[in-house]
């Protein structure tokens, strides 16, 4: 399945290259076409209903005007940008920035920086990383965009609270106006009534947009426009995409096929385990926001049917090349469990000759004259290969090239792709009930004094007690 902009490659995860075991045949591929019209059919009325609102995120011009807007004004007074969240309030927008900014974006001067200002991402409440940041920061010139849908996220309240803090005392009450941008519910919740209150500039995250799926809304599209990122660009690569998952055939349609590929490897060749692997540095942490909407949608006890089944792939993250030095002798002579994915550029924007030195040794001569480019492209073909010959299944995206249209359509195929093998698991992709628990307890631990906290302190204590009771070494 070839187009210009992303090429998907499954021929390695089929029965024709690796084997009826461990390869998909053409027979199951048809075979699963009528519950991919089913699950087709109901996705179109998730979004034609407005449950379900990521699909029409690419079309929303009027959000995309006030985000220019914002970004204008950081770009005038600020120098530096702190994004503060978690999970799907961090984790696209870091992508975003590693991907399409410069490696060493913040070591750069402004006139390099073509004026933008630094991009930083607090999403741990680790007090030490906290501290070391704040320490070196000019705040006088820093703003941050605080993200959390519900406004109850307890890592990120706890961050604001402090940096709120800081800024009230250091400067004014009114001054909280100039440095926060708050992202949150539209209507209501308790960070949207804080912004209110103190005149803080807010961006919308939709109602009917969750977390993970919330990339190319405000959550990180504000964090890309102040970095100089073409977010219309981004945009216009997803709305591609959008057309390009139009059909609800499998051969015509790389999100869905992709999807079949990993559900009938999963539920039938027992590859329990989904390995993302780019050989670009740039697109390290695709695999970090890829880990989270695929473990997070996935991974259900339930059934929607209410049947306990206890479904879901492990995502695991490498890098090419070097994860070949790491974990790739397992993949390859280990458990044969895990379907993996590679992430390839077709052209860097960058060249990198290894020079003609050292030509008295005979052993280095054929690397002499080539491109570092060539040499991480032919590696990942030869682990490709290393594979093949084991019998693992692979596929591989191919990018023609990394910039934003095709980070924002890699990001909606993605997107896509999980809601579809959602309904082939007959899961619900939008919850995360195994979450919740955490959350509960975690709120109870820090002492919030809720009928409900009470009653999770109860059996946390009976936890504390009873793991007290076995030693520890």
């Amino acid at each position: 399945m070839a187009a210009k902009g992303i090429t998907f490659d499954y021929a390695n995860a089929m029965s024709t290259m690796i084997g009826d075991q461990h390869g998909i045949t053409e027979k199951e591929l048809k075979g699963l076409q009528g519950k991919a019209d089913a699950a087709h059919k109901r996705l179109q009325e998730l979004r034609t209903s407005g449950k379900i609102g990521f699909f029409d995120l690419p079309y929303d011009d009027n959000l995309v005007r006030a985000f220019m807007a914002i970004s204008n004004d950081i770009h005038r007074n600020f120098e530096n940008f702190v994004l503060i969240g978690i999970g799907g309030s961090s984790l696209g927008a870091l992508c975003m920035i590693n991907a399409l900014c410069s490696s060493i974006h913040n070591f750069l001067d402004a006139p390099k920086r073509r004026n933008r200002p630094r991009i930083f991402i607090m999403e741990n409440p680790d007090p030490d990383a906290v501290k070391e940041l704040l320490d070196i920061l000019d705040l006088r010139v820093t703003v941050f965009n605080v993200i959390s849908k519900s406004g109850d996220t307890v890592e990120t309240m706890s961050l604001f609270m402090h940096i709120y803090n800081i800024i009230q005392r250091r400067f004014s009450k009114a001054a909280l106006s100039k440095h926060f941008i708050i992202s949150t519910d539209p209507e209501k919740g308790v960070l949207r009534e804080i912004a209110v209150a103190d005149k803080m500039k807010t961006l919308p995250i939709p109602p009917n947009v969750g977390g993970r799926f919330s990339v190319l809304s405000s959550v990180g599209l504000l964090t890309a426009a102040a970095a100089g990122i073409d977010i219309q660009e981004l945009l216009a690569g997803a709305a591609e995409m959008d057309k390009r998952c139009s059909s609800s055939k499998l051969t015509e349609n790389p999100a869905y096929l992709n999807a079949a590929i990993h559900y009938i490897a999963h539920t039938k060749k027992g590859k329990n385990i989904s390995v993302m692997m780019p050989y670009s540095s740039a697109l390290r942490t695709f695999s970090d926001w890829y880990a989270q909407i695929w473990a997070e949608s996935l991974g259900k006890r339930m059934s929607r049917a209410g049947k306990e089944f206890f479904i879901g792939q492990t995502p695991v993250k490498a890098l090419g090349a070097i994860d070949q030095h790491s974990q790739i002798q397992l993949y390859v002579e280990g458990p044969n469990d895990k379907i993996t994915t590679f992430l390839s550029l077709a052209k860097f924007n960058k060249e990198c000759k290894v020079p003609k030195v050292f030509q008295n040794i005979a052993s280095l001569n054929h690397l002499a004259d080539k491109d570092l480019g060539e040499l991480l492209n032919n590696e990942l073909i030869a682990t490709e290969f290393a594979l093949y010959k084991a019998k693992r299944p692979s596929v591989k995206f191919i990018l023609d090239e990394l910039n934003a249209k095709n980070l924002g359509g890699l990001f909606y195929l993605y997107e896509v792709q999980t809601a579809f093998i959602a309904e082939l698991y007959d899961i619900n992709a939008y919850d995360q009930p195994g979450v919740e628990e955490g959350k509960k307890a975690t709120h109870a631990l820090m002492g919030r004094d809720k009928k409900e906290d009470k009653e999770k302190m109860k059996e946390v204590r009976a936890y504390l007690k009873e793991k007290k009771s076995h030693k520890c070494l």
